[in-house]
């Protein structure tokens, strides 16, 4: 069994910052992409930054320049830096992973979200 659990969140004012934490615990052989998401109220959930096993990353164009994605094979962890925070960055933040369980399977992972809301 394969678990994510994030955390890191919180309620911040416009223009400051935030570091989200997702770490991987369970049955893991290997980690494959790594993900952050996130879902404002009343929208569907969006990419936000992903990062491979080589740590090729990806952003989406609302947070370049703003959030870093990283990881730590190590620890199995994948870290969310987010700076100039702004009100349109609330939501439910959620970690993802593709995980290698066992040998030939692989199958992707979410935690449970944890909620960053930016004050204007």
């Amino acid at each position: 069994q394969v678990q994510l659990v994030e955390s890191g969140g919180g309620l911040v004012q416009a223009g400051g910052s935030l570091r989200l934490s997702c770490e991987a615990s369970g049955s893991i052989l290997s980690i494959n992409n790594m993900g952050w998401y996130r879902q404002a109220p009343g929208k569907q959930r969006e990419l936000v930054a992903t990062i491979s096993s080589g740590s090729s990353t990806n952003y989406a164009d609302s947070v370049k320049g703003r959030f870093a994605i990283a990881r730590d094979n190590a620890k199995n962890t994948a870290y969310l830096q987010m700076n100039g925070l702004k009100p349109e960055d609330t939501g439910v933040y959620y970690c993802n992973a593709i995980i290698m369980w066992r040998v030939g399977a692989w199958n992707t992972y979410w935690g449970q979200g944890t909620q960053v809301t930016v004050s204007s």
